[in-house]
């Protein structure tokens, strides 16, 4: 993607996803029921998206609020139907309840997933051991990207820590892309641009009048433009 940056948009349905691409958005995340901070959404919502946007999709696997896995069983049936249904791109992202990775239910996911490109969201910002969880999943296949605020606050609290793991790409276990999102402001991007950050993640500042309000195509052209 030449030395543009990447916009990403929570998108909940056709109306989001259509908002988000006319505003700019390069990828959309799909979820639903943001109430729980976004849930797998239905395969039937994933078709009538892919059927009305061309951006790439990334659809969230995750059956309930919280990083525990859950029902990993449930959760692979979704992410089998929603291959089926033609995605390509997911995110998932499960701790024990020491705030360690999850190994068991992440490697039974990406398994299933047989290559697909994944995100590990920002399950990270509640890890125990930040480096630890990067190295620990350093191997798995298709994953390319952190969702990560820095810190389980937001970007505010997690901005050294944004700006220290871009400053080790190429490491052990910092090859995958920052994907920074998670009280993401404007004003937070010339020094992550400048630390060489250059993929975005944005939910509720691509909707001014709040979360049961759609995207507004507005605000995602004024990130877009930020961006450039």
């Amino acid at each position: 993607m030449s030395n543009r940056a990447l916009l990403e948009v929570i998108a909940l349905d056709v109306e989001d996803a259509v908002a988000a691409q006319a505003g700019g958005a390069d990828r959309l995340e799909l979820v639903t029921d943001m109430a729980a901070d976004g849930l797998t959404p239905p395969r039937e919502t994933f078709a009538a998206i892919r059927a009305a946007v061309d951006i790439p999709l990334r659809v969230m696997l995750r059956a309930a609020d919280g990083f525990a896995a859950g029902d990993v069983e449930g959760l692979l049936k979704d992410a089998r139907a929603l291959r089926a249904e033609g995605a390509q791109e997911f995110v998932l992202g499960f701790l024990n309840a020491d705030g360690t990775p999850d190994l068991a239910a992440v490697e039974a996911l990406v398994a299933e997933l047989d290559g697909c490109r994944w995100t590990f969201h920002r399950a990270i910002d509640r890890a125990a051991d930040r480096d630890g969880l990067r190295k620990a999943l350093a191997d798995l296949p298709g994953l390319d990207t952190y969702l990560t605020a820095g810190a389980a606050e937001g970007v505010d609290a997690g901005m050294a820590t944004l700006l220290a793991e871009a400053g080790r790409g190429g490491e052990p276990g910092y090859g995958a892309r920052i994907l920074v999102g998670g009280g993401l402001g404007l004003h937070h991007l010339p020094e992550l641009r400048a630390a060489g950050v250059d993929a975005f993640h944005i939910g509720g500042a691509a909707r001014p009048e709040g979360w049961s309000a759609p995207v507004n195509p507005a605000a995602v052209a004024r990130w877009r433009e930020a961006l450039a």
